[in-house]
Formats: structure tokens, C-alpha cells, sequence
């Protein structure tokens, strides 16, 4: 379908048609032509990130249980805010959401700004969740553009433009069909429809409100689109995960970096992921003794390897079970001291408590 004779202004008007009819009800939406809470849009939007809906609604109630307001969130501590995001996964986001609730409050005194152009300045909001939050908290005619409206533009325009280099021509795209006003809706809606007909796989072409318009419909093609470029193969990292446990059945944990990946998250202290077989004898001593010193350590062997995935690598971590000698041997700013019955009490990500489970597996000691 070539765009001189795609009927612009329909689209929009079909797709607010259905949403006024068919969409979803959730806990940080308002229908209606009500505007939405800001806070409740910002949560939610950080929420779903890499998150299905399903996953998300529990968590933000809880969240709006703990922290009413943008401001309760502020002065939160972190960590408690760390534990209750756990299971959401990627705790980058957990940690830039309290660092923006504080400018929010601080800077802002508590009120979201607006604008695109200021929300792209706050912890953690890039240009999709900034279009959204002004566009659905505040009704600016703001582009707004996720996998799921990518997915339908692409399919209703027939774009050959391959993923990710193509996002700036789709853009463009999805710039000639949003409407001045309601664009908020528009996008939800879109959401909405790219979530339970326009899907990856199977769509349901049949109900969608512009199908009329789309140039795949019926086509057998609508699978192909978006296009994107070949994946890249997954390197595998290895490294030794160590578990020392003194007397008290307490085990020896540490904080990660801020920055990077699982910033700020406990840790079972381990050598440096490489893409190489486990580490090898030398640098499991050299973490031994950063740690305190080999010589205080009785070895009690291995448990089974543990295996994750992250976004852009494999990893394999061979845990290695110690004793500690002396329980006073081992003193640093950065290590804890966690007794074993209490690890579901911390805000573990699903690496650690992989590690905990593959040691303490028949233990019956605990659940995580």
C-alpha cells in the first residue's frame, strides 16, 4: 500500500474507536478523558519494561501499597525498595526509579514535569517512556512507540526496513498517524492491540480495527514484519562462585558495583566472568585471599554448576562450598554476614538465588 493512498486520518479514528470499546482496564490507567496519575504512569511504564501486564499488576499495587506518592517512594530506603521489585529482574531499574522518585521530589517537588525534553533528563527514562508518560499523564500529541505499535505500523505500512536500524524510518511512520489529541489513548490503544491481535505469531487479523487499511492482511505475510537483522550468537562466560559458611550457619555475601550489571545487588562473591572454562586455580586463590585468606578456609567441595542467561551472554558458575575457620577471620566494609535461613529476607537477583539453591538443594533449608 503506498502512502498517497492510505487514508491517514482513518487510522487513528478506527484505533480510538476500539480502545473507547475494547480496552483494557488496568490499575494506572483512566478512561473516559480523564487524565492518568503521572506517578501511576511513570511506575507502571518503568514496570513493563521487559514485563508482561500479567507480571507487572501485583508489583504495582504492592508498590502503591508502600509508597502511596512519588515522595514516599523518595525517602524509601533502597534496599527496601530493591526487595520489593525482586522478581522483576533487570534491578538496574529498580535502582534508577528511586534515584528518580528523589529528583522528582527534590527538584520538582514532587510533580513529574511534562515534556518529553525534561523527562528524558530524569534517572531511567529513555525516549519511549518519556513519550508515553507525556502523552498519557499529560496528553501532549507526543510519538509513542514500543515493540507493539512497531509491530503494527510495520505490518500495516509493509516496511522492509530491518530492526534495529530501521527504528528511526518507522518512527517516521508512526509520526503520520498520531493524532494531535488523544494521543495517549492512541497509544494504549496500540498497545492493546499489538498485545492480543496484532501478536507476533498467529495474529488475529480478522478482529483488528484496521484491517481494512493494512497492506499485509490476509497475506500470509503478516509474520514476516517486522524485519530484523540476524542475531548474533550468545558468547559463554564461566567463572567460581564461592559459598563460605562460618559456624553460626552464617554465609559470606558482597555488594556489587552501582553501575553495571546487577549494580547495587548482593552477591556470593565470585571470580571474574570470562569466556573461558571455570576460573582456574590462581585466580580462585587470589579471590580466596581477597576475601580474607585461603588458609582460613576449609574446602568442602563443589555443587552442581548453576546456568543463566542475560541479555547479551551465558553464564555457568561452578559454586565451591568453604568452611571458615576462625568466624572472626574475615572483617570488611563491603563483605556481610547473612545467616542461610534469612537470604529470602534480601532482595537476592535470580543469579544468587540459583547459587543458594544449587548449595543448599536437599537441604530443605530454603525456599527461594
Amino acid at each position: 500500500m503506498t502512502s498517497h493512498n492510505f487514508e491517514y486520518s482513518r487510522f487513528p479514528e478506527q484505533i480510538l474507536q476500539w480502545y473507547d470499546q475494547n480496552g483494557r482496564e488496568l490499575p494506572w490507567r483512566q478512561k473516559g478523558g480523564q487524565y492518568a496519575d503521572p506517578y501511576h504512569v511513570w511506575l507502571s511504564e518503568i514496570m513493563l519494561q521487559q514485563t508482561t501486564v500479567a507480571t507487572v499488576t501485583s508489583y504495582f499495587e504492592k508498590f502503591l501499597h508502600n509508597w502511596p506518592t512519588v515522595r514516599d517512594l523518595a525517602l524509601a530506603p533502597l534496599d527496601d525498595v530493591l526487595t520489593a521489585w525482586a522478581g522483576l529482574g533487570y534491578y538496574a531499574r529498580a535502582r534508577n526509579l528511586h534515584k528518580c522518585a528523589g529528583v522528582v521530589w527534590h527538584k520538582y517537588g514532587g510533580e513529574f514535569p511534562n515534556t518529553e525534553e525534561a523527562l528524558l533528563d530524569l534517572p531511567g527514562i529513555g525516549p519511549y517512556t518519556a513519550a508515553a508518560i507525556a502523552a498519557i499523564a499529560f496528553d501532549k500529541p507526543c510519538v509513542v512507540i514500543d515493540g507493539n505499535i512497531e509491530r503494527i505500523i510495520c505490518r500495516v505500512f509493509q516496511l522492509e526496513e530491518t530492526l534495529p536500524a530501521g527504528r528511526p524510518a518507522i518512527k517516521n511512520h508512526a509520526a503520520k498517524v498520531t493524532p494531535i489529541e488523544r494521543s495517549g489513548d492512541y497509544a494504549q490503544a496500540l498497545m492493546d492491540i499489538g498485545s492480543s491481535i496484532c501478536r507476533p505469531k498467529r495474529p488475529d487479523c480478522a478482529s483488528c480495527p484496521v484491517g481494512d487499511l493494512c497492506s499485509v492482511k490476509d497475506s500470509g505475510l503478516a509474520e514476516h514484519y517486522p524485519k530484523k537483522a540476524p542475531k548474533k550468537a550468545k558468547p559463554t562466560k564461566g567463572a567460581v562462585v564461592v559459598w563460605i559458611e562460618d559456624a553460626d550457619g552464617r554465609v559470606l555475601m558482597r555488594r556489587r558495583e552501582e553501575k553495571g550489571l546487577l549494580g547495587g545487588m548482593m552477591e556470593f562473591p565470585s571470580t571474574e566472568w570470562t569466556e573461558k572454562a571455570h576460573a582456574s586455580p590462581a585466580e580462585l586463590g587470589d579471590l580466596l585471599n581477597s576475601l580474607g585468606g585461603e588458609d582460613q578456609l576449609n574446602d568442602c567441595g563443589s555443587a552442581p554448576e548453576v546456568k543463566h542467561t542475560f541479555t547479551h551472554f551465558h553464564l555457568k558458575l561452578l559454586p565451591r562450598i568453604y568452611r571458615l575457620y576462625e568466624r572472626d577471620s574475615i572483617q570488611s566494609n563491603h563483605l556481610s554476614w547473612i545467616e542461610k535461613d534469612k537470604l529470602d529476607q534480601f532482595a537476592l537477583p535470580t543469579l544468587m538465588k540459583k547459587v543458594a539453591r544449587s548449595v543448599l538443594s536437599g537441604q530443605n533449608e530454603l525456599k527461594l
